[in-house]
Order: C-alpha cells, then sequence, then structure tokens
C-alpha cells in the first residue's frame, strides 16, 4: 500500500529519465529473469539486463518468518509491513535494519493490511470473523499502539482499509445482510463508524472480499474508492466516488463463480486507468485470465490480451509513468509496458503484495518474512534519480 492514500505528487523531469531507464532496462532484449539472489536469503532472485547492469528485487534479511500480506511504502528508504501472528516490522535504512514494532499481545492476530503515512504514523488492520477484525494505529513509530476499531459482530469479517488523505479512510468487511459493510474514518483511524449500506449493491451469493495483498480496497484522489471482489459468479470491482457512501459494481473481466476465484488486487493511477490481478489462488489450478484493464474510472473492464500467466494477489503502478506497472503472486513477477494489455515474466520469486511510491521505492512482501526492493544492479545500487 501507498503511504498518503496512493495520491499521486507532481512529476520531476529526473524522476521520468528514473522510469524510462528503469523500463527501457527491464524490458530490453538481453532481460534474463532468475539469477541468483544474495547469499543466505531463500527464494531469492535478481532480474539481470546486458552485461553487468539491470533491475530486479534485492531482498532483505527481515529476521522474520512471518507472512507479510500487508506493506506500506513510504519512500525508497522506508517501508512497513504487517503479518501473520500479529507482526508489523520497520525499516527507514532502505531494508539493511528491520525494527519490530508488533502491537503487544497481539501474537493470535492476523495483519492483512497497514497503511503509512509516514515513517511514524501508521495503521494496520488484522481480519477474522467478529472481534478477530481489529484496527491499530501507531503515532511513534510502533512504539506504542491504540486500538481504534475492534468488530463487534460475529457475523462481519473485514478484508481490507484504504486512505484518501492522512485523515480520511474506509475499511471493507465482506457481506452482512447481503451487501458489502464499509466502515469510515475521518480523524486517522481513532474512530471508525459504519456507513450506510443503502448505496451499497446487493452483493451476489458467495461474493466476498480477498485479504490477500492489501489490495482489494484502493483509493485515488480525495474522492474515489474501489472495492475487489470474488467468489460470486463474477469478478467485480465496486466503485464509489463519494467515499463509500454510493456504489456501482461491474464486471472485472477475471473469473470467479468459485470461493477461490475471481479480483484480488487493483491499482489505478488517477481517476480513470486501472489494473486489476486475480485469478485462481489454489496453486494446481489455472488462472487464465488473470489481469483486465479499465480506462472509464471502472465503468467497463477488458481482459489482458497477454495476462500473467499465473494468479497475481498484488500490482502497483511505477511511479510517473503511464503505461508500467508490476504484478506480482507466488510464483513471479510480471511487467507491462503498455497500460496492462500486456504482460511478461521478469522474476521468479514468491510475493504477495507490492507497493511504490513517488521516489522510485518499490517494494515487495509475502511469505517466510521475504521482503525485497526494487534496485539497479551492476553497481548501480539503489534506483536514483540520474
Amino acid at each position: 500500500m501507498t503511504a498518503m492514500g496512493k495520491t499521486r505528487r507532481p512529476v520531476s523531469l529526473a524522476l521520468c529519465g528514473a522510469v524510462v531507464a528503469v523500463t527501457a532496462l527491464l524490458t530490453g532484449p538481453a532481460a534474463q529473469a532468475g539469477q541468483p539472489g544474495p547469499a543466505g536469503v531463500p527464494g531469492a532472485t535478481e532480474v539481470t539486463a546486458g552485461a553487468g547492469h539491470g533491475i530486479g528485487w534485492r531482498p532483505a534479511a527481515t529476521g522474520s518468518t512471518a507472512r507479510f500480506r500487508g506493506l506500506a511504502a513510504v519512500s525508497r528508504d522506508a517501508a512497513w509491513v504487517a503479518g501473520s501472528r500479529g507482526t508489523v516490522l520497520r525499516t527507514a535504512d532502505g531494508g539493511r535494519a528491520w525494527r519490530d514494532v508488533s502491537p503487544p499481545g497481539a501474537g493470535e492476530l492476523e495483519f492483512r493490511d497497514v497503511e503509512a503515512f509516514d515513517e511514524r504514523h501508521a495503521v494496520v488492520l488484522a481480519i477474522g470473523e467478529g472481534d478477530a477484525s481489529r484496527v491499530l494505529r501507531t503515532e511513534d513509530g510502533g512504539t506504542t499502539w491504540t486500538e481504534g476499531f475492534r468488530n463487534p459482530d460475529p457475523r462481519a469479517f473485514y478484508d481490507c482499509l484504504a486512505f484518501f488523505d492522512r485523515r480520511h479512510g474506509l475499511a471493507v468487511s465482506d457481506p452482512v445482510d447481503g451487501r458489502f459493510r464499509v466502515l469510515s474514518t475521518a480523524d486517522g483511524g481513532r474512530t471508525w463508524r459504519v456507513l450506510p449500506d443503502a448505496g451499497m449493491p446487493e452483493a451476489l451469493p458467495g461474493e466476498a472480499g480477498f485479504a490477500a495483498s492489501g489490495q482489494c480496497l484502493v483509493t485515488s484522489g480525495p474522492r474515489d474508492v474501489w472495492l475487489a471482489t470474488g467468489g460470486g459468479a463474477a469478478g467485480r470491482v465496486l466503485h464509489s466516488g463519494d467515499r463509500g457512501l454510493t456504489w456501482t459494481a461491474a464486471e472485472a473481466a477475471i473469473p470467479a463463480g468459485d470461493a477461490a476465484r475471481g479480483v484480488f488486487g487493483l491499482a489505478f493511477r488517477g481517476r480513470a486507468h486501472g489494473i486489476a490481478v486475480g485469478g485462481d489462488y489454489r496453486a494446481d489450478q489455472p488462472s487464465p485470465r488473470a489481469a483486465a484493464v479499465t480506462r472509464d474510472g471502472g465503468r467497463t473492464w477488458r481482459p489482458a490480451t497477454a495476462p500473467p500467466p499465473a494468479y497475481r494477489s498484488g500490482v502497483a503502478w511505477l511511479p510517473h509513468s503511464r503505461s508500467a506497472a508490476l504484478a506480482v503472486g507466488p510464483t513471479g513477477t510480471d511487467l507491462t509496458t503498455d497500460g496492462g494489455r500486456t504482460w511478461r515474466t521478469v522474476d521468479t520469486g514468491s510475493y504477495d503484495t507490492v507497493d511504490c511510491t513517488p521516489d522510485f521505492g518499490c517494494w515487495a512482501s509475502g511469505a517466510q518474512g521475504r521482503v525485497a526492493r526494487l534496485v539497479a544492479h551492476g553497481g548501480a545500487g539503489p534506483v536514483r534519480e540520474p
């Protein structure tokens, strides 16, 4: 997840140059996936391109075996991850060192989403039925935590949260009484209230959200928010232009029809251009249509003409790019340079989610404590402005 509710900042010419260089390296004819990663990091892979130059994931030694499905990139130096067994870690030095800032007594909680505004302020979501679903907040870098919400309804199961800015945010639950339930905060996560559901379309039988990557609920700008679903007869994306009060639904061109299939992750560039990824999370099942794109804010979706080859749970636009994005999943990372229409695999490491920041701090995280940062190899160090 991106800090500050996934909003965009003004583009600098230097950063545009960095994005062009990264895209060129990743799509060059000499690009190769699956080169050995740093010694001693299980499952580490990097992407190389050309002699002595390239781009790839540099795994970080987190010292944890938790599965980190929640990720909030603050910058190319700072990031937060949240995962199983109530684990929350953060780094402020590009991943060289990680501080365990897990809330005390949270060992039984499953954190699946984190939103960070900076290195000190963050909000995490724990998932589960009834009071297992909770929202916690820190204002001091994780030294102390306060509980802003504990779910009192045994029928509710919260999946994801997202913020429009430092104050306004939403969290979403699987359907209760036939409609998705939405929580709202106007004070940065200190307090929450359930929004009226009169403006929410009826859920399909079996429809739900997926707490797989912290990307089933995403925002862009001050009022627009999108919700990804699966499990019903069709994978859908719901959109609200008024911070969750009223919603419209559209089929997303990613098959569902089973509790394991549907749309798992979303990424939007502005109000109009979006990418959806998903498929079937079972390893023994194919996902022939794992990505779709929209150019009209989610009113209509088209399947990718050359989608990722397998289930993908997370997706992120490369900073300040109108056409390049990354998708991640248990079997690899894929790159698009045409706005999501075609994809090619550039890495075979396992990641659940991905997030990028305006200063080109792209991060990914997943199982067995795996966290990585996108870097330039061949002595170039982190991807930085030319």
